[in-house]
């Protein structure tokens, strides 16, 4: 999500300038209704038509855990449980250095609704999440999670 609200890394607005972009996201995960099984959601973005995990950049003032909570509830429709912190993405954007934070958060309940930044979200086993992941980056976050998380 970005906006005029965006942080960077120096903790002021986002005036274009060479600063790091500072992001924070989840992997949302749920139990399976039907099997009790261990589920990851990953949302699809029409814009770069890839699948990838719920994140978004900070608004001003917005610790990174906060951002990460309203990143999910804006594109997935559900709230979370967060758990624990499962690292740091460092790469480029747009020309910029950024970096994205991700921490574990269970679903505590929600309903996802289509909108112009997400169409779709999906609920997968945890390796059928990790194949469909548009970029190779974000697979190790799946094993991270998974090494917080019993798989049942």
């Amino acid at each position: 999500m970005t906006g005029a609200n965006d942080v960077g890394a120096n903790g002021g607005a986002d005036d274009g300038v060479n600063d790091v972009v500072q992001a924070a996201g989840c992997v949302l995960w749920r139990r399976s209704p039907q099997t009790g099984a261990l589920e990851i959601c990953l949302i699809h973005r029409p814009k770069y038509d890839d699948w990838s995990l719920p994140k978004g950049k900070l608004k001003r003032g917005e610790t990174l855990l906060a951002a990460a909570l309203r990143e999910v509830r804006e594109e997935t429709g559900h709230t979370c449980a967060p758990g624990p912190r499962l690292g740091t993405l460092a790469y480029t954007a747009k020309g910029r250095p950024k970096q994205v934070t991700y921490w574990s958060a269970e679903s505590t309940g929600g309903t996802f609704t289509p909108n112009a930044e997400v169409d779709r979200i999906v609920w997968l086993p945890p390796d059928e999440a990790r194949a469909r992941l548009s970029h190779p980056t974000d697979r190790p976050l799946i094993t991270a999670l998974l090494s917080t998380t019993p798989a049942r």
